[in-house]
């Protein structure tokens, strides 16, 4: 797999990354360690997790991991840090497999205390002494700027982080950190049904020199297709949680971009999902792009979009047809 640099610094990274957030959940510890051999076999290196997944599950199944499958030091990590949530509750009580209702309602803050306990913590359970990208997982109003600049600087000083960034921000607020604080990375929602992002955030992070990598590149799942003719049972859009959030999404802009997708991939041999990858992959500023699957047969058809060259006039075509309304 392909390796990029990451904005100005020389953090390099495979353009795919693989999420974990649904390890614990979806995912169980058989399926995450064919996921995660066979992800490294095919030369990807840029592993994301969060203690904010499955209750800090996903998390500890990585860690096992590591300690049993494969090498930490095989990839570059990334954590983050901001979301108080169910891994914050004593570990006696996560023991006892019953949360109290204070634990399990995720809450935004990016203080120094709570990003360097969340820190301490997440290195703790990883079983690994550093992590290679850290972010602050959301903007948090309450806390002061030079104050998360500080601790984003301490954080790499010390040695416990080697690159540091962001996530949830603004264009503004990415800004406004990055002009103060040693940020080398943004994370940012951005696919051909999201494409706010090039409007303010990637020039902002081009300007001072961070690297962007997409989140929810298939936006849930609706670049794959898989609602062309419904919403599948075992979809996201079929579950309570993300139900109304996944079928909000699915407006005509949507059904013209996924029969855009379908057609360019009969064209090219290859499936809605890989040819939707590939233009997010080629898009200026993307360093990488995170990307979950739920079994390994998902992952395979994401590696597929490592190796799939999108001609330009499909690309322009895709771009046409995702534009967003004046």
């Amino acid at each position: 797999m392909e390796q990029r640099t990451v904005g100005c610094s020389g953090l390099r990274v495979s353009r795919i990354g693989l999420a974990t957030h649904t390890w614990g959940s979806q995912t169980d510890s058989d399926d995450a360690a064919g996921q995660l051999v066979a992800f490294a076999e095919a030369g990807g290196t840029l592993v994301e997790t969060s203690p904010a997944y499955s209750g800090g599950i996903a998390q500890r199944i990585l860690a096992d991991l590591f300690g049993d499958v494969i090498g930490r030091d095989e990839f570059v990590l990334s954590a983050s840090a901001g979301v108080v949530a169910q891994i914050d509750a004593p570990l006696v009580e996560l023991e006892s497999g019953v949360p109290t209702p204070e634990t399990t309602r995720p809450t935004i803050d990016a203080s120094r205390r709570t990003l360097l306990r969340q820190l301490d913590r997440t290195l703790l359970e990883l079983g690994t002494d550093h992590l290679d990208i850290w972010t602050v997982a959301a903007w948090d109003p309450r806390t002061p700027l030079d104050e998360i600049a500080a601790t984003l600087d301490y954080a790499v000083r010390s040695g416990r982080v080697r690159y540091a960034g962001v996530s949830g921000f603004g264009a503004w607020q990415l800004a406004s950190l990055a002009a103060i604080a040693p940020v080398v990375v943004a994370q940012t929602a951005y696919s051909l049904l999201a494409r706010e992002a090039e409007d303010d955030f990637v020039p902002a992070a081009r300007h001072h020199g961070v690297g962007v990598i997409a989140t929810a590149p298939l936006s849930g799942g609706i670049l794959t297709g898989k609602y062309r003719n419904g919403v599948p049972a075992d979809s996201r859009g079929a579950d309570e949680a993300t139900a109304a959030e996944i079928r909000l999404r699915l407006d005509d802009r949507a059904t013209r971009v996924v029969d855009a997708l379908v057609t360019a991939a009969d064209g090219l041999g290859t499936s809605p999902l890989a040819v939707a990858l590939a233009w997010i992959r080629d898009r200026a500023g993307i360093a990488s792009m995170f990307v979950g699957a739920r079994d390994i047969g998902q992952l395979t058809g994401v590696m597929a979009a490592e190796t799939l060259e999108l001609p330009r006039a499909i690309a322009a075509a895709l771009d046409d047809v995702s534009a967003r309304a004046e």
